[in-house]
């Protein structure tokens, strides 16, 4: 199916948003969008990729969950991923979610699939590790692979045993659940604080996060942290069967669990409980956002398994969100790092649910057209537990007279560059490219952060002063820093804010990413479309990275075999392919590469052991039905014992699985002497 230039365009600008409000959100403690206008963000950017799969992307906001952890605290990588949920919205999202799940099994109409709904409490996930009973370690869920290390802030928490009641437990487990704050000590908290002429949180979330997260554990102490648990992680075995069996166990152990869930067997009786639940919503003495459903049967949850970082046997039934009145002041315009300019809406600050909101996000100029939005309406907005709202409409029988239609800007509002927007695109682009300070310091920021090189005491201020000064126009540069600002007038330690120790520390935390992995440099080059997943993906696939750009070279003829290799890896697609070899086709994203290249070492792939693997490293290729497994679950089970699915059959392909009904595929493997296996084989094969 051909995707129009306007979905790609609208998919990416989501993608974008999503992705900041995810760092903000789960870095920072510092949303800056509410609930409400995350999720429908979230909605419109799923039901594009329902309409148009192929924009589906492992980096896409739809598989990706989260952001990294901030640099305070010690990191810790989960010994299970922490994952986030799909939401529903709808009853016919809750009835379509069962609906996957007996298509993914097999199973007829009239099998019971029995489900765990629970209340979604809005406070800080939490991982909590025991050995032998004794909790050893606590952690956030970061970015979901690694979190921060606040063991000594969760022993604060009355209500997390330092040691598990009764016997019989697992040698080793994570515990997992919800560090909240409940309503009444969420006011009383911020009363004091308003007597004290201390800053105001937002909501009991906001307060929460901000307490688990100090620094010193005894002003941890002091903040009345309750804790939920509600699921594991790693855990060397499970007493139970059952996810209802398993809150029963950690009742057992001493942790509190939520006293609202119930286990449901039908469609209606799961809608009865989120209904009667958003009911009592008001009432109850915790915040929540919704509703969660488990599948309740563990070995039902093992055949799921995952898609991407969300598991497919559980979902989130989010609440409707709430609305506001008032004045839209300003349109402001911001200038990302792509160059895409991003129209915000600044409000006269209002009070919605206990939260004032002062600004939203407009999202295009197509979006400000279509809601005729002017400066100066009165516009109705929507939230639903944060900080900045979605404006829904405008009240026309308020419009000023002299309101005038919103011109959107042709100029870049940092550098004065033309603002260009391509045929069918949804969002408009500065032209200056690296000569414009919005862009340039953002590429730079993008490319030391955490996920990218991680340059420890780089951040926005030393990066815009940097640039501000002359010293780093691009990457590379900053791996000359020290051979031109060590020493001299222009030395480091002699700039406003800047010592002797600073300096040192920063040359050196430099000097340490001289040798950097292949899929961390990739990441780095801020590409279109290729995020950390991708990255990661496309690492894993080529090896090296001077075997990847010379494949990328040669995947401009799109006839040729290396357009058709990296167009079968699974999750690229075309979108994401025609991204990477255009940046590599660009002689000046070429000339900012060689100069990065020269200053830095750029290490190969290195694969994860999968111990016992007779695929691990192997490409795989799945055609036809099978019959003792669905498509779904026949490519979760190879990728989790560490081969690589492909879309694709090519010459680098080690094993084809037919199914009955094979048919290009199968022709195309017999052609190329590609190793087929009958449904049974390959069962064998993974087995032994």
């Amino acid at each position: 199916m051909t995707i129009p230039k306007k979905a790609r365009a609208e998919h990416e600008k989501l993608a974008a948003e999503i992705l900041e409000h995810d760092r903000r959100y789960y870095a920072e403690d510092r949303p800056t969008v509410s609930d409400a206008a995350y999720d429908e963000l979230r909605k419109r950017l799923v039901a594009l990729e329902q309409e148009y799969p192929a924009l589906v992307t492992p980096d896409s906001p739809s598989q990706r969950i989260g952001s990294a952890p901030a640099e305070a605290f010690g990191k810790v990588t989960h010994g299970r991923p922490m994952l986030s949920l799909d939401n529903a919205f709808a009853d016919e999202d809750v009835a379509e979610f069962l609906g996957r799940i007996r298509r993914f099994l097999g199973l007829s109409a009239e099998t019971e699939v029995d489900m765990v709904a629970e209340p979604k409490i809005d406070g800080l996930s939490a991982s909590l590790l025991y050995e032998d009973g004794v909790f050893v370690r606590g952690a956030t869920r970061g970015d979901g692979q690694v979190g921060e290390d606040i063991t000594a802030n969760l022993r604060t928490i009355r209500e997390i045993p330092l040691k598990l009641k009764g016997k019989g437990h697992p040698v080793r487990i994570e515990v997992r659940g919800e560090v909240y704050m409940r309503r009444a000590d969420f006011l009383r908290m911020n009363a004091e604080r308003e007597q004290r002429g201390e800053p105001l949180f937002a909501n009991p979330r906001n307060f929460a996060a901000g307490a688990v997260r100090q620094l010193d554990p005894r002003i941890t102490a002091t903040r009345p942290l309750r804790f939920f648990a509600y699921t594991w992680g790693e855990a060397s075995a499970l007493p139970e069967k059952t996810q209802s069996g398993m809150l029963g166990a950690f009742k057992d152990w001493g942790f509190v669990t939520s006293p609202r869930w119930r286990l449901c067997k039908s469609l209606d009786e799961l809608l009865a409980y989120y209904r009667n639940l958003a009911a009592e919503r008001a009432d109850l003495p915790f915040e929540i956002d919704g509703v969660v459903y488990k599948v309740n049967r563990l070995d039902f949850q093992e055949r799921l398994g995952f898609v991407s970082r969300q598991p497919r046997w559980a979902t989130a039934h989010k609440f409707p969100a709430e609305e506001a009145e008032t004045t839209l002041e300003d349109i402001e315009i911001q200038v990302g790092r792509t160059g895409a300019l991003t129209p915000v809406a600044r409000l006269k600050p209002v009070g919605v649910g206990g939260v004032m909101v002062s600004n939203a996000t407009l999202h295009n100029e197509d979006e400000i057209a279509r809601k005729d939005i002017r400066i100066g309406d009165t516009v109705v907005i929507r939230r639903a537990g944060d900080v900045i709202p979605q404006v829904l409409r405008v009240d026309l029988n308020r419009r000023p007279k002299d309101a005038e239609p919103y011109r959107f800007p042709e100029a870049c509002p940092v550098c004065g560059s033309h603002a260009t927007r391509g045929e069918g695109d949804a969002v408009r682009r500065c032209t200056g490219g690296l000569s414009c300070g919005a862009q340039v310091v953002e590429r730079l920021r993008h490319f030391v952060s955490r996920d990218a090189f991680d340059i420890e005491g780089l951040g926005e201020k030393q990066i815009t002063a940097f640039h501000e000064w002359g010293w780093v126009k691009r990457p590379g540069d900053l791996f000359r820093l020290e051979k031109k600002h060590a020493k001299g007038e222009a030395a480091l330690a002699e700039q406003e804010g800047w010592g002797e120790t600073s300096a040192a520390n920063l040359f050196a935390a430099i000097e340490a990413r001289r040798q950097i992995p292949f899929e961390r440099f990739l990441f780095g080059l801020g590409i279109r479309h290729v995020g950390q997943a991708t990255a990661r993906l496309l690492a894993a696939n080529y090896g090296s990275f001077s075997a990847f750009r010379a494949a990328m070279a040669a995947a401009t003829d799109k006839e040729g075999e290396a357009w058709a290799e990296l167009n079968a890896i699974e999750g690229i697609g075309e979108v994401v392919a025609q991204a990477i070899v255009d940046f590599f086709a660009e002689p000046h994203n070429l000339d900012v590469v060689d100069d990065l290249v020269s200053q830095v070492e750029v290490q190969d792939f290195v694969k994860p052991k999968t111990q016992g693997s007779a695929i691990a490293g192997k490409t795989v290729v799945f055609t036809g039905t099978l019959e003792t497994m669905t498509r779904q679950e026949a490519k979760a089970g190879a990728e989790t014992r560490g081969a690589k699915v492909a879309g694709s059959v090519s010459k680098k392909t080690d094993y084809v699985v037919a199914g009955s009904d094979a048919g290009s595929k199968l022709a195309k493997a017999r052609e190329l002497g590609v190793a087929i296996l009958t449904e049974q084989e390959w069962a064998a094969l993974i087995a032994g």
